[in-house]
């Protein structure tokens, strides 16, 4: 029960952070906005949620996940009544901040719900589980917000999805506990020192480095498709029809919930290979999307449905990030650990959705949102920067972490789960 109800809280914030994904085109006309704009409400929204993951790491460490997870959604919920009402593009600015700060209180303190129900052998199956599910908000973010869209209008269409966590609050007061013998978990005090201090001890470790790496590396793809430039890239760069777009996004939902309990088996039967996972799946991704970009003209419908079912694997993947912090740390620094890897995806993000903003302006003649598929495949083509980083990162902090973990160790405790 615990599990279930902080698996609906983070089911309503991922569809409140890909509400905008179908509704690109709806904002621009509504608020008269161009593409970097637009990106703007997205950037904001990441620079957020990417910045508010070490402190709501370390007030989770301290107060609780309960506690957090309750403050997260009335702030999610208070967030989208705003940006349903919003009538300018400053408004609209200033809602989509507050949605990233709730947005950001909600992973972490369900993965250290997690961590603190359920036994170490069944961690990383139960982290998959919980990201792979909670990735059907972004399905509900996709067709039926496009029919809400279409058929109820901006404000009436977003009123009723603000109301989705006035139910979650409630569930959340009489049923979320923070461990089996505790309704709510206090930590130590929060002194400068012990901030200091723990921040440190988690990075330097190496194993927090590639784990951020990972995250870096494996999600951003994803989450720039999902978040935001997915649908106008498959209708205005591939000429696919608007049912077709909203269709090739819940693919790659799927494609992540598919994938998510295949890598946390694999992660938790072959834990000294999690970063031999990243590589291969980066690597995918990079090819898929290099036919992609490369095909003359636009590409057909099954390449694009090849394309989403590779990227979405890696949302799933930039979670294996998340066990290599889990075996670098201790418990107790957890959650801050965890908040500084779950930055890596989202700054990744936060540079891929801008970079393709203001390419789009530059390469669209006379700007506005009449984008080209020559537009779209310069600004694509940004992620390859992205990723170069990434592998090198991933290469790199591999070999310092494998210097320093035991991998009779980690294997160990694999046969034990088995």
């Amino acid at each position: 029960m615990v599990w279930g109800v902080g698996l609906l809280v983070y089911f309503v914030a991922v569809f409140h952070r890909s509400s905008l994904a179908v509704a690109g085109l709806a904002a621009s006309e509504r608020f008269d906005i161009s593409a970097s704009q637009l990106a703007t409400f997205t950037m904001l929204q990441l620079v957020v949620y990417a910045g508010m993951q070490i402190p709501v790491g370390l007030l989770v460490d301290r107060f609780g996940s309960r506690s957090v997870l309750l403050t997260g959604t009335v702030l999610l919920t208070c967030a989208q009544v705003g940006f349903a009402l919003a009538e300018s593009y400053s408004a609209a600015l200033v809602a989509r901040v507050f949605v990233g700060m709730g947005d950001a209180m909600t992973f972490i303190c369900v993965l250290r719900l997690v961590s603190s129900w359920f036994p170490t052998r069944r961690i990383p199956l139960m982290t998959q589980l919980t990201g792979t599910l909670g990735q059907l908000g972004a399905i509900a973010a996709a067709v039926p917000m496009t029919w809400a869209l279409g058929h109820l209008g901006w404000t009436t269409a977003y009123l009723v999805a603000a109301s989705l966590g006035l139910a979650l609050a409630l569930a959340m007061v009489f049923v979320l506990h923070d461990t089996p013998t505790q309704r709510n978990l206090r930590g130590p005090a929060l002194s400068l020192a012990a901030v200091r201090a723990s921040l440190s001890a988690s990075w330097a470790h190496p194993g927090t480095r590639l784990g951020f790496w990972m995250h870096f590396s494996t999600q951003f793809s994803a989450t720039a498709l999902s978040l935001l430039w997915g649908y106008p890239f498959f209708v205005k760069g591939e000429h696919q029809s608007e049912a077709t777009a909203g269709l090739l996004l819940t693919l790659m939902v799927l494609a992540i919930m598919g994938a998510g309990p295949t890598l946390g088996w694999l992660v938790g039967n072959h834990p000294w290979h999690r970063s031999t996972m990243v590589l291969t799946i980066v690597s995918s991704i990079v090819v898929a999307w290099t036919i992609v970009l490369a095909w003359p003209g636009h590409a057909p419908t099954w390449v694009l449905v090849v394309l989403v079912v590779v990227v979405g694997v890696g949302g799933p993947a930039s979670m294996i990030g998340f066990d290599v912090g889990r075996t670098s740390n201790p418990h107790e620094r957890f959650a801050s650990a965890t908040g500084i890897i779950n930055q890596g995806g989202f700054v990744a993000s936060l540079v891929l959705v801008i970079s393709i903003g203001i390419v789009l302006d530059w390469r669209t003649p006379g700007g506005g949102s009449d984008y080209t598929s020559s537009a779209f495949k310069w600004a694509m083509s940004t992620q390859y920067l992205l990723w170069g980083l990434g592998l090198i990162q991933v290469y790199r902090y591999r070999v310092k972490t494998r210097r320093v973990v035991d991998r009779d160790e980690l294997e160990g405790i694999a046969r034990a789960v088995a």
